[in-house]
């Protein structure tokens, strides 16, 4: 499921250093429900619509975690992508109705901070549980957050503490006569 070839998404752009982490693509699985649906119905054409929209709805649609953000690809017609930076993420949150519990897939929803509700989501993945605890460690553990830099940030506002105790200790010179 990790990949590193960062090629092979022509409706991907990456940023200088940003490198694919996961990707994925919707369960072949989550195409039951419209099976159940629409192979009863296909007497009337209406299942054969139902069966077929999902099928290209399913084809057309991409999710890509990497070491900045989250993507998300979909479009028959037409193509929206999605980015989302991993400093804007406040919440994640995995779901799974009847048939994604059977066959292993689920919705990842990602909420962002000013948003309301879910920003983004990777619809009908697999292993969800896995894709959010991913997204989760990304986001606790990306950007300029890492223990080395807040140590050196630290150790310099330690540094410029020191040397305003010093300024701020020293004994005002002794005041002389002004004539």
């Amino acid at each position: 499921m990790v990949s590193d070839t960062e090629g092979s998404f022509d409706w991907l752009s990456l940023d200088e250093g940003e490198e694919v982490v996961w990707q994925g693509i919707p369960h072949k699985s989550s195409l039951v429900p419209a099976l159940v649906v629409g192979v009863p119905l296909s007497l009337l054409l209406v299942g054969i619509v139902i069966i077929a929209t999902a099928y290209l709805q399913r084809e057309n649609t991409e999710y890509v975690v990497t070491t900045d953000g989250l993507y998300r690809k979909s479009g028959v017609f037409s193509r929206n992508v999605q980015r989302v930076d991993f400093g804007k993420v406040q919440n994640t949150t995995y779901t799974q109705d009847f048939f994604g519990t059977r066959f292993g897939y689920g919705t990842v929803g990602i909420s962002t901070a000013g948003g309301a509700g879910v920003e983004i989501s990777f619809d009908s993945v697999p292993n969800p549980k896995d894709v959010q605890e991913l997204i989760n460690k990304r986001v606790k553990g990306g950007g300029s957050d890492a223990p080395e830099d807040k140590e050196a940030v630290l150790d310099e506002i330690l540094q410029e503490l020191r040397a305003i105790r010093a300024v701020m200790e020293e004994e005002p010179p002794a005041g002389g006569d002004a004539s």
